[in-house]
């Protein structure tokens, strides 16, 4: 969720409404913005009605009808009937959750656009169709990966594409035009997603398997659900180089540090994940963290989401990958 806190220079109010904000988040991933609006026509263009206004994804929960753009000082009543110069705590966390209610009624029409529609292919999801021999070659370079840590060459996959009448480099070029995995350019396989064959900043140590790399922080949290294993995940925060630590044991994650969170994010121009998300889509230490490399990053489009919803987004995308 991107909270905006828009005030005019000086404002009283504005501390005050930043910690309520924060108060209210309670710990919630949430990226929170001050601005400062110096006009009347700023405050028209950014939907302020008074300082400081409150927006949850640009949307002001409080507006009173007939509201009007100003910059003068905004006073608002609680449900006591006080005044204030920011909403109450109470008043906020109600607002958040309508607000958390919406964006979850809203994730599908989300994950059909942006970041996560590229991860999840359009909603088509990264289990490989049947057909041609793509789903018994794709399944065998994935257990290969996880079973070695390594990607299999095409000769290794060879008896498996010849059950479908083909040979294994017809398949691996189907497979890589669809984007269930890439190849180098001698036809060697790159990443198999969620796995990497070369080393990325997510190294994920299967309980009873293999040490592999993911391809990004979302791909890494897919892979205890695909594989039904527990595993411990060694990532780095982009901006601050310090580590970020997941640990699952029977389903369930611990995250260190307790604060981190994963940005999604995704390069304009589209193509394949592994050019257009997977370095754009990383663990930070923090909300703060990652509002700053969103910050230095202007041109990358994207969203931060929370633990337990960046836990989600993998289950549904790479649970099913080695289903029978």
């Amino acid at each position: 969720m991107r909270i905006t806190v828009l005030t005019v220079p000086e404002c009283p109010n504005a501390p005050l409404a930043v910690e309520r904000v924060t108060a209210a988040l309670a710990g919630r991933a949430a990226m929170v913005e001050l601005v400062e609006v110096h006009d009347q026509e700023q405050a028209a263009a950014r939907g302020m009605t008074g300082s400081p206004t409150i927006l949850l994804d640009d949307l002001d929960p409080f507006a009173p009808a007939g509201a009007v753009p100003s910059v003068s000082c905004r006073l608002y009543r609680d449900a006591e009937g006080t005044v204030s110069g920011a909403p109450s705590v109470a008043a906020l966390r109600e607002a958040l959750t309508g607000a958390g209610r919406a964006e979850a009624a809203a994730t599908e029409d989300r994950c059909a656009t942006g970041a996560l529609d590229v991860v999840g292919r359009a909603g088509r999801g990264r289990r490989a169709p049947a057909e041609r021999g793509l789903w018994a070659v794709h399944q065998a370079v994935l257990r290969h990966f996880a079973d070695t840590g390594t990607a299999p060459g095409p000769d290794l996959l060879e008896p498996v594409a010849a059950q479908a009448g083909r040979t294994a480099r017809e398949v691996l070029g189907e497979l890589a035009a669809e984007d269930f995995l890439t190849l180098d350019e001698a036809g060697q396989i790159r990443a198999a997603y969620p796995f990497s064959a070369v080393p990325t900043r997510h190294r994920v140590r299967i309980d009873g398997g293999a040490e592999v790399w993911s391809m990004c922080a979302i791909d890494a949290l897919g892979i205890p659900p695909m594989l039904e294993a527990d595993v411990v995940i060694s990532s780095t925060d982009p901006v601050n180089g310090q580590p970020v630590t997941v640990t699952t044991y029977g389903g369930a994650a611990t995250w260190e540090p307790e604060d981190a969170v994963v940005f999604v994010g995704q390069r304009p121009g589209g193509g394949p994940a592994a050019t257009a998300c997977c370095d754009a889509l990383n663990f930070f230490t923090s909300t703060v963290s990652a509002q700053t490399w969103v910050t230095d990053h202007p041109g990358i489009p994207g969203r931060m989401v929370a633990q337990a919803q960046a836990e989600d987004i993998a289950r549904q995308t790479f649970g099913p990958l080695l289903a029978p």
